[in-house]
């Protein structure tokens, strides 16, 4: 292996996992030393249509899920072995062009539809070197994933690994390499909070989607379900939409509300808080489990992040809760007989222990490049 090897980690806007999973892993392999580069061939070479998708991704799976989830459905049935997409184009040949400027010693693609890119460019340009899919599903596992080819998939828990070495996919379980998911490499250094905590005051790190209604509606059935509650309520790039509400709530309950606009401390805050509330997100959710903080979903995506449920239910630190009157039950409950019921689920996640995800998978991808150029 070459004394600072060159990794090309690809990505994509179409979902904050990708992101999340490229950024992290590319934080983690240049603390080992290689040589990265992190970037998103849609976003640089067709800039405008991937914003406009973006944007349109994130309204559909906000206020129509049900809608979106027919459309991922049919991304089952998509072949990307041919270039039929109009739309990737530009990034296809911008991808293309990247590897040979680039001249990385492997590939990390968190994005399922790149690796097909990368096998057409190697069969007409020639060359070839490693190529290592991140997949940023759990247990739902998208056919566009299973198809890619790819020398070696990265995945976030055994279930999931079991799922695509099961029929039909059958994939060689040699090739499938259960990591974590790559969350900030911080996570395994940072202490959370502790399964013995007092739980006074219980601080609940809030999640809003863009649904302006749902903010004040959840914030409250948080903030009655127990007097010991304080809430932080994180509005990322919905600030602008949500702030109004979001001080509106400050207001009623005086000394128990913190706002959060943009912020790049979210390891900090999960680690510093009893319960995580939020959408079923990958990267959320992973971070979480990571966090050693249990989980409410108040908004889940049909198809794409049941999987993540199922996961959080499987470990046993987290559950549903789609409605205030659930939500307000579910805090009420845990909080019962000392905080019975979040201890609980807060020692299943502990013993789950996956905080480190894009370190170790940092290093299976050394590993294997060194491997590979040992005679």
């Amino acid at each position: 292996m070459p004394a600072s090897p060159r990794l090309l980690i690809v990505t994509a806007a179409f979902g904050e996992g990708h992101n999340s999973a490229a950024r992290n892993l590319g934080l983690a392999l240049t603390q080992a030393g290689a040589e990265v580069k992190v970037c998103d061939p849609c976003m640089l070479a067709a800039p405008h249509s991937t914003r406009l998708i973006e944007r349109g991704y994130r309204y559909i799976t906000t206020h129509f899920p049900k809608v979106w989830e027919r459309i991922y459905r049919s991304t089952d049935k998509s072949d990307f072995n041919k270039q039929s997409l109009p739309l990737m184009r530009k990034p296809e040949r911008y991808l293309t062009n990247l590897i040979e400027d680039f001249k990385p010693d492997a590939i990390v693609s968190t994005y399922p539809v790149y690796p097909y890119f990368i096998a057409r460019t190697f069969r007409q340009y020639g060359g070839q070197v490693p190529v290592f899919t991140v997949v940023t599903d759990s247990l739902e596992v998208n056919a566009t994933w299973l198809r890619a080819p790819t020398d070696h998939w990265i995945v976030t828990d055994p279930a999931t690994k079991a799922v695509m070495t099961a029929a039909p996919a059958s994939l060689p379980a040699e090739k499938i390499e259960v990591t974590g998911f790559p969350v900030h490499p911080d996570f395994a250094e940072i202490p959370p909070v502790g399964n013995s905590d007092c739980c006074d005051p219980f601080r609940i790190l809030y999640f809003p989607t863009g649904k302006k209604p749902f903010i004040r509606r959840h914030s409250r059935a948080l903030l009655d379900a127990n007097p010991s509650v304080h809430l932080t309520i994180v509005m990322g790039k919905y600030v602008s939409l949500l702030l109004p509400r979001a001080l509106q709530i400050r207001q009623e309950y005086p000394g128990r509300v913190k706002l959060v606009g943009w912020t790049r401390r979210v390891t900090k805050l999960l680690n510093r808080h009893h319960l995580v509330v939020g959408k079923a997100g990958g990267a959320t959710v992973h971070e979480a489990i990571a966090a050693h903080c249990p989980m409410l979903i108040h908004h889940l995506v049909p198809g794409q992040e049941e999987g993540n449920l199922r996961l959080l239910e499987s470990i046993g630190c987290g559950k549903l809760a789609e409605t205030p009157e659930h939500l307000t039950a579910a805090v009420t409950c845990m909080l019962e007989r000392d905080a019975a019921g979040w201890r609980t689920m807060k020692r299943s996640v502990t013993r789950h222990d996956r905080n480190s995800g894009s370190i170790t998978a940092a290093k299976f991808i050394l590993g294997r490049i060194s491997a590979k150029d040992t005679p």
